[in-house]
């Protein structure tokens, strides 16, 4: 029943609340959007206009977009809720950095913003449920049945980027891995024509980018880090727990023991991309193999019927004729 000892009406009060929980979520992720920083615009305006000249090059032009990703400011708002709510005590495990990581958000942007997202993502489910139980499907239930079941609603929203998140690193991880075992004919190729192992992951990278732009970001960042960093072991470690691949994993470790070891590198990446080849053949024949047990319900339930009756209408209508 709707009725209320205090004259008010029960489903509007439910429905303004809704309405007013949804509003205030977009407005929170989408403020930075809606108002605009003049000075940071202007200081943007100034670098971009001293630097212009010197991008002409689209070798760097493609390093300057590579570095936006990891210079890119996070939300104030998202921020302040993040400080608010104290959330930075998540990343003290490293578990939630190695996730994004894997994911391919790098940098203090995508990690404030999954946090606050974990807190924003229930109270817009939330808001997004009880409107659709209040005043769309409106059904015959206690008001604590109905509270309960849009709380339970806003919990499993709670879950929402974790699940985004790991879906998106199952997407990123598909996409390395039909490429890898190309990129390793290549980087073999540069390797045997007399390139260092920096200029090979370079230009590996630039050339892998149309058939797999994952692949080529990991590849990119290897570079960087071969350069940079005081031990190489160090960079190849990294590509292997950013991938979390099995066959990136080998390559890395034969990447280490040949460093280690001053043994050739040719050779090493020979045997390991004819080992990741195998292995992609090995993954192909298992699907196939795989393929009549998945194929065995379809035909039971849509195949057999219509042969079923092929067969035997002709014969059930000679039989209703006589």
């Amino acid at each position: 029943m709707n009725f209320d000892p205090l004259g008010f009406d029960r489903d509007l009060l439910v429905t303004i609340a809704a309405v007013l929980a949804v509003v205030c979520g977009i407005l929170a992720a989408g403020w930075p959007y809606l108002v605009r920083d003049d000075q940071e615009e202007r200081m943007r305006r100034v670098v971009q206009s001293s630097t212009r000249p010197r991008l002409t090059d689209p070798a760097l032009s493609t390093e300057g977009r590579r570095r936006t990703l990891l210079r890119s400011e996070p939300s104030k708002i998202l921020s302040a809720i993040v400080e608010r709510f104290n959330l930075a005590r998540k990343l003290e495990g490293g578990a939630t950095l190695q996730l994004l990581r894997s994911a391919g958000f790098r940098g203090r942007a995508p990690v404030i913003t999954f946090l606050a997202m974990r807190v924003l993502m229930p109270v817009i489910v939330f808001g997004v449920a009880s409107f659709y139980i209040f005043v769309v499907i409106k059904p015959d239930l206690p008001l604590l049945a109905e509270l309960g079941i849009a709380v339970v609603l806003s919990g499993l929203g709670y879950y929402l980027p974790t699940v985004y998140v790991k879906n998106r690193i199952t997407k990123r991880q598909k996409s390395i891995r039909r490429s890898w075992p190309d990129a390793l004919d290549l980087l073999l190729i540069c390797v045997e024509s007399g390139m260092s192992s920096e200029h090979a992951f370079r230009k590996v990278a630039d050339e892998i980018g149309d058939q797999s732009r994952e692949l080529a970001e990991e590849l990119s960042l290897t570079t960087a880090e071969l350069a940079f960093l005081s031990d190489r072991k160090t960079a190849y470690e990294n590509l292997g727990k950013r991938t979390d691949l099995d066959g990136v994993k080998s390559v890395v470790s034969g990447l280490m023991q040949s460093e280690k070891y001053g043994t050739s590198l040719a050779h090493a990446l020979r045997v390991l991309a004819q080992e990741n080849r195998n292995m992609r053949m090995s993954e192909a024949e298992k699907k196939a193999a795989a393929l009549p047990p998945k194929l065995t319900v379809p035909m039971i339930l849509f195949f057999l019927p219509v042969l079923f009756a092929v067969v035997l209408t002709p014969a059930v209508i000679q039989i209703m004729n006589n």
